[in-house]
């Protein structure tokens, strides 16, 4: 098949890369002149593992080209998948002016039985309004195809999916078998439904996460009062089928889906009459999470924390990703920077990115040691690899007294962690570790 990817951030890179490795002719398209410059070079500007090796892979086969919407001349094949953004306004609605733009361009291009592959997350309900109101007598078919990819293992999760959704109108048989031609390769249950049931999918399936680790961060702070283990409690709770797979307390969740999906899923529900109480409250739990290290550190420290030097591990807002976007980390060390604190930081991608959002006075280092030189006070956001596995005996010789941690993750061992000196703190775990384990 010919496919045109339009949009070329996480989800259209990793689309036009899988789907030129499964033998399609694809053509993706941005309107950043410079990420097209990059990628047709072979140089992804983002970090995603084992992405570079496959856009560079579909370019030598000859199945994977990238340029500017204004460089594009004739025919732009059977199938174009819009993958743009959908970032939310000040209200928490999804912005869908990148979407309407690439419909309107796709409109102007010389078109024969084309459909539009809808990948870009869009709230439930839009897509028929697009159909009414951007396609209708264009002779262009429609479909709902919302990704699922996690970051850092977008690549991994296109080519193994859990399931495959399609949205189309009823009885839009054609639209189906075209959808699951382009994901030939790919062997997953389909799910087929109508448009807005496909949207209202991919919503509720953040919501529903995102509401799991809300939970599971009410349960450790409750754990933390009682005296309980949330290691403990966690590890049982993912032995019930009826509540699924273990769940990890912290400083809450982050990056470019969860939190602006639930923002525009509780907006759908205002604005449509409709009370949602426990989603607000997962925001607000979320939202008081991320400064969990402030509070404990306030309290460590009798309430002034100004002069306080800080060492921060992990800026993206999870491993595998140069992704800072909605990051804890941001609203940690802005709040620590206001209130007088030195802030050095680290983190194995994401630094640079990091940096463009941070106050100037953030220092960014090159190590997790060079991040503890001269600190009284460590905060762990992210659980790179390289972090948790990190010399923490030279960390504990450059480090300040009364050298607390607290592990926003609960990644590292209580019990090592006291045995090489730091005062230690976690979430929910009443800092010991499971005696039983």
């Amino acid at each position: 098949m010919r496919i045109t990817v339009i949009g070329l951030g996480y989800v259209g890179a990793v689309a036009a890369s899988g789907l030129a490795y499964a033998g399609h002719h694809v053509l993706g398209v941005d309107i950043d002149r410079e990420r097209v410059r990059s990628l047709s070079s072979g140089n992804v500007p983002i970090y995603e593992p084992g992405l570079e090796s496959r856009i560079v892979s579909g370019m030598s086969a000859g199945n994977l080209r990238f340029c500017h919407p204004d460089d594009v001349c004739g025919s732009i094949g059977d199938i174009a998948l819009i993958a743009t953004g959908t970032p939310p306004r000040q209200s928490g609605a999804a912005d869908l002016s990148q979407v309407r733009s690439a419909l309107d361009w796709i409109k102007s291009k010389p078109h024969d039985d084309l459909l539009v592959v809808m990948k870009s997350t869009i709230p439930p309900g839009t897509g028929c309004r697009l159909l009414a109101e951007e396609l209708e007598g264009s002779r262009i078919r429609y479909a709902s195809n919302p990704e699922f990819l996690r970051e850092g293992h977008a690549v991994q999760d296109w080519d193994s999916p859990d399931r495959i959704v399609i949205g189309v109108e009823p009885g839009d048989h054609e639209t189906v078998e075209s959808v699951k031609r382009m994901h030939t390769s790919i062997s997953a249950p389909f799910v087929v439904t109508d448009i807005t049931s496909a949207e209202m999918t991919k919503y509720a399936s953040n919501a529903f996460l995102a509401t799991r680790i809300s939970f599971i961060n009410e349960i450790a702070a409750l754990c933390d009062r009682v005296g309980a283990s949330i290691d403990a409690v966690s590890e049982g709770l993912a032995m019930d089928p009826r509540t699924g797979s273990k769940i990890y307390a912290g400083v809450g969740y982050g990056g470019s889906c969860f939190p602006k999906d639930v923002r525009a899923l509780d907006y759908l529900a205002l604005t449509s009459g409709v009370n949602f109480e426990l989603l607000r409250s997962v925001i607000n739990v979320n939202n008081k999470q991320r400064l969990l290290p402030l509070y404990a550190l306030r309290n460590r420290f009798g309430g002034t924390i100004s002069g306080l030097k800080v060492g921060v591990l992990g800026l993206a807002f999870k491993p595998e990703t140069d992704d800072v976007r909605d990051a804890p980390s941001l609203d940690l060390i802005r709040a620590l920077v206001d209130e007088g604190v030195e802030v050095q930081a680290f983190d194995p991608r994401a630094s640079q990115t990091a940096a463009r959002e941070l106050p100037s006075s953030t220092q960014i280092v090159e190590d997790p040691v060079e991040a503890s030189a001269g600190a009284q006070a460590l905060v762990l956001l992210t659980e790179w690899e390289e972090i948790v596995n990190a010399d923490w005996k030279d960390v504990a010789r450059c480090m300040r007294p009364p050298r607390f941690v607290f592990d926003g993750r609960n990644c590292l061992s209580p019990q090592a962690m006291d045995m090489i000196g730091f005062e230690y703190h976690s979430v929910g775990r009443n800092n010991q570790p499971n005696p039983f384990v």
